[in-house]
């Protein structure tokens, strides 16, 4: 996943709202939004890796929330286990986020973000095996842990909350999906700006691009929120929103996503997309 805007309480009716494009190689193996079993019976709402098996956004029946993103970086390497396998712990487990920042070797991944949660408990955090103020550069591997308040965060490939116009206009989208939610209650219209920014095709202009390391023209084709690389065979494979709403009883949890089609690719929407939905009750 490189692109997330998520709130966390930041309104009392709609207390988790999440929208995030996924951004791969279009070869990689990969299973859409389901209901699958971890290794210990675990039942998880996720997309699937089917190369390493982890995943990059998933929720649990119980609350949990995992998300995960890459950390650009110009030669650093994969990392001796996958990334994916740090969501799919979170979910899988009943640890702290202390007890699992613990338990992660930074050292054995590729660069990170990793953002988990407990809605009930209502304790987010961030975890990154990245230097916050350096992202992009090598340092001696360390990892580095933050709590999470009440608020409106982005997040793509460099540091939590890193302004980069891709991450603030997904995030200003999210701010506005919140305030139609508001104005317009449960119709369609609210989710229409986490639409436009999730299809939104622009790159940033040149004197905004991110400086991460990779060449120029590699930093304002990734610039845009919806990224369309044909030539590199790479791009935006799937986009979601996951947002949890009131109900009579606790929560009603809502996930929608949209797979893209990248041989028939059409930027700006999602006409030719497939979409896949599934819900749960916290």
């Amino acid at each position: 996943m490189c692109l997330i805007a998520f709130a966390l309480h930041a309104d009392p009716v709609c207390p988790l709202l999440i929208a995030a494009n996924r951004d791969e190689f279009l070869d990689r193996p990969t299973e859409g939004l389901h209901r699958w079993a971890l290794a210990d019976g675990t039942l998880i709402v996720a997309g699937r890796d089917l190369k390493d098996g982890g995943t990059w956004l998933g929720v649990s029946p119980n609350g949990r929330v995992a998300m995960l993103t890459n950390v650009r970086q110009r030669l650093a390497g994969p990392g001796s286990r996958s990334r994916g396998e740090l969501a799919t712990r979170w979910l899988q487990g009943s640890a702290s986020e202390e007890q699992l920042a613990a338990a992660i070797d930074p050292a054995a991944y590729g660069g990170f973000n990793l953002v988990v949660g407990d809605f009930h408990r209502r304790r987010w955090s961030w975890l990154s095996n990245r230097r916050p103020d350096a992202p992009h550069e090598s340092h001696p591997p360390a990892l580095h842990h933050r709590a999470l308040e009440p608020g409106i965060y982005g997040l793509s490939n460099a540091s939590l909350d890193t302004p980069w116009p891709k991450t603030l206009r997904l995030k200003q989208a999210v701010a506005d999906a919140l305030a139609g939610r508001r104005e317009h209650g449960d119709g369609a219209r609210w989710t229409e700006p986490l639409a436009g920014a999730l299809a939104d095709s622009t790159a940033a202009a040149d004197a905004d691009l991110p400086h991460t390391g990779v060449p120029d023209d590699m930093e304002r084709a990734l610039s845009s929120p919806f990224v369309l690389m044909p030539g590199r065979a790479y791009g935006t494979r799937s986009s979601l929103v996951v947002c949890a709403t009131q109900a009579t009883a606790g929560w009603d949890v809502e996930m929608h996503e949209w797979t893209h089609d990248h041989t028939q690719a059409v930027a700006g929407g999602f006409e030719r997309s497939v979409r896949r939905s599934e819900s749960l009750a916290w």
